[in-house]
């Protein structure tokens, strides 16, 4: 054509259809998994377990889950491979005094490549002890942390359980091996907490007898205390306690603590120990 050019203008329509692969459409179907981690703790008030979940937040251990379902005594995750719920096994045994069992299911097998397809899981039990929880120990584990009272508190969970002495200042660390084989449970639940205010009160630094060599807290203060329950007012009828506050208290303060006295302990290392042994009241 003589070196001539021609030109056409075309209308092009383009149509994007989303697709995925297999593995991903499974994810999203929400129904499929292949391991899960059941998290579970047997207490009224999971102040452990609240800690663990900040932690699980602040370290990101959620982004692999398939799902996260709820139960009425902790919860499950659902993991698309077995590799992802191992490590948080492993974050759950190095964050929290726990016991894990596993288990698996057979799904499916193909015979002509001799492959399994499992699904697995992990069940992980944390200590029902939480944070300020009144416990007794069993004489055993007492002399074990070098001759402590059987009645402690509670001031901290960790990847251990740390208890405190309220009457010596005596604090110890139980991890979650020593507590499996030395299991106690809390004697009070938050909701059997009493008012008391501080009639008087003195510190001292005199020790228990019979007390261990064991370790003392040094952030904590020992003294002697009258406090009178805010619902007896009226009455002359008061109370001597030692306590592990005499850093924070003085006459006239308000306290939240457990009645000792009063109360029935449904425990079976409690109900053993000698009377006199048994402190007063516990408080916070």
């Amino acid at each position: 054509m003589n070196g001539a050019i021609l030109q056409q203008v075309f209308v092009v329509e383009y149509i994007v259809q989303s697709q995925m692969c297999e593995d991903c459409h499974r994810v999203e179907a929400k129904d499929f998994w292949k391991a899960v981690v059941q998290v579970r703790q047997k207490t009224l008030h999971k102040k452990t377990f609240y800690y663990l979940e900040q932690l699980i937040l602040k370290h990101r251990l959620h982004q692999n889950t398939l799902r996260i379902k709820e139960i009425h005594d902790g919860l499950d995750f659902y993991y698309a491979s077995k590799q992802h719920a191992q490590k948080m096994v492993d974050f759950l045994q190095c964050t929290v005094p726990c016991r894990i069992k596993s288990s698996q299911r057979l799904i499916s097998h193909d015979i002509h490549s001799n492959t399994y397809n499992y699904k697995s899981t992990f069940s992980v039990e944390i200590v029902p002890v939480c944070k300020d929880n009144v416990v007794c120990l069993s004489p055993k584990l007492a002399q074990s942390l070098g001759n402590m009272s059987q009645i402690c508190i509670c001031i901290r969970v960790t990847s251990a359980i740390h208890i405190i002495d309220p009457s010596t200042l005596q604090i110890a660390e139980i991890d979650g091996n020593n507590y499996w084989r030395h299991p106690f449970n809390s004697l009070f639940h938050p909701k059997q907490l009493e008012e008391f205010i501080v009639m008087d009160i003195s510190r001292t630094y005199e020790q228990k007898q019979g007390a261990g060599a064991g370790m003392k807290s040094n952030k904590h203060s020992l003294a002697e205390a009258w406090v009178q329950k805010t619902s007896e007012l009226n009455t002359d009828h008061q109370y001597f306690c030692r306590t592990h506050l005499g850093h924070l208290l003085n006459p006239g303060d308000l306290v939240l603590g457990f009645d000792l006295v009063n109360c029935n302990l449904n425990d079976e290392f409690a109900n053993k120990m000698n009377p006199h042994s048994v402190p007063d009241m516990v408080w916070f």
